[in-house]
């Protein structure tokens, strides 16, 4: 038991929702558990074994300071899950006005609580950094050779000596000691969730089903989708995209649009989104056992950019 007062911390942290990925099991022979199959990207042609929700779409310390105080929050809308999967798998998504706000904070959820997220974070944080380093080189740099002398006895007045000392003081502030234990983060990716949720206020709920095939889900799986040019484009900033989408399951798919509506796609519709969700994914993909998506999903796997494959 930990210390009253002291902060709290999960290694092990799931990003995919387990309430979204039972959707995606079936039971297992002999009592053995619920299951789905996992697909490892980086090799499309092994055989994947079935695995427990628990066993997928986690990540060791996604937040890695204080994760508690996140999971709280995540948890204050899971909570509310089943009861909104259920209206959608009665056929009755709309019934109660709040499972459609909660269908909508499952997706800004998804899309915040995401490597995606996480590296758009780090990669603003290093650019920041580094023209604050440039910064201080060019505006204060006599102010730096001072600093320097006193500190250190040196005469800095090349830009790359300046520029070396301007890292050291960076180094040494609260900012960048926040960034490296992972404080900076988790305050981030809360501020970020409750900015987006209140941007995606004013949007509404789609319910979708195939009218053939079924949906797979992957491990990035909020994806934002502009059409406006004709084109189906993903993966832009929040602000750009007409919509995002989540699977919830083989059979449903929530996409945040202009009005409360349940429609069906079409075979070729299923099969641009599930290749979105390949493409988007970093390292898996989830399928129904019986989905018959394992042929596809490794050519999509074969066909996608390697950048995006992690270890």
């Amino acid at each position: 038991m930990g210390r009253v007062g002291a902060v709290q911390q999960t290694s092990r942290q799931h990003l995919v929702s387990q309430v979204i990925l039972k959707a995606f099991t079936e039971p297992g022979p002999r009592g053995s558990g619920c299951r789905l199959l996992p697909f490892d990207l980086r090799y499309p042609e092994r055989r994947h074994k079935l695995q427990t929700t628990r066993a997928c779409g986690w990540v060791e310390d996604f937040v890695a300071f204080d994760s508690e105080a996140a999971e709280d929050l995540w948890g204050s809308i899971e909570r509310k899950v089943p009861a909104a999967l259920a209206a959608v798998h009665a056929g009755v998504p709309f019934a109660d006005p709040d499972h459609a706000s909660v269908l909508r904070d499952l997706v800004v959820l998804h899309f915040v609580r995401s490597l995606h997220y996480r590296e758009v974070h780090v990669s603003a944080f290093a650019k920041v950094r580094a023209e604050l380093r440039s910064s201080l080189v060019q505006i204060y740099g006599k102010q730096l050779h001072h600093e320097a002398l006193r500190e250190t006895g040196l005469h800095l007045t090349g830009r790359r000596t300046l520029g070396a000392y301007a890292e050291l003081l960076i180094d040494r502030s609260q900012t960048v000691r926040d960034h490296e234990s992972g404080k900076l983060f988790r305050t981030s990716v809360e501020s970020t969730f409750r900015k987006v949720q209140a941007q995606a206020s004013t949007w509404q709920v789609e319910i979708h089903t195939p009218a053939s095939g079924k949906f797979l889900i992957g491990d990035n799986p909020a994806v934002t989708l502009n059409q406006s040019s004709g084109v189906t484009e993903w993966g832009m900033p929040f602000g750009d995209a007409t919509s995002m989408v989540l699977p919830i399951g083989p059979q449903h798919l929530v996409a945040l649009g202009p009005r409360n509506r349940a429609g069906t796609l079409s075979a070729a519709e299923v099969e641009a989104l599930n290749t979105v969700q390949v493409y988007a994914a970093r390292r898996y993909v989830y399928m129904h056992p019986c989905s018959g998506l394992e042929a596809f999903v490794t050519q999509a796997a074969r066909e996608r950019p390697s950048t995006q494959v992690q270890g």
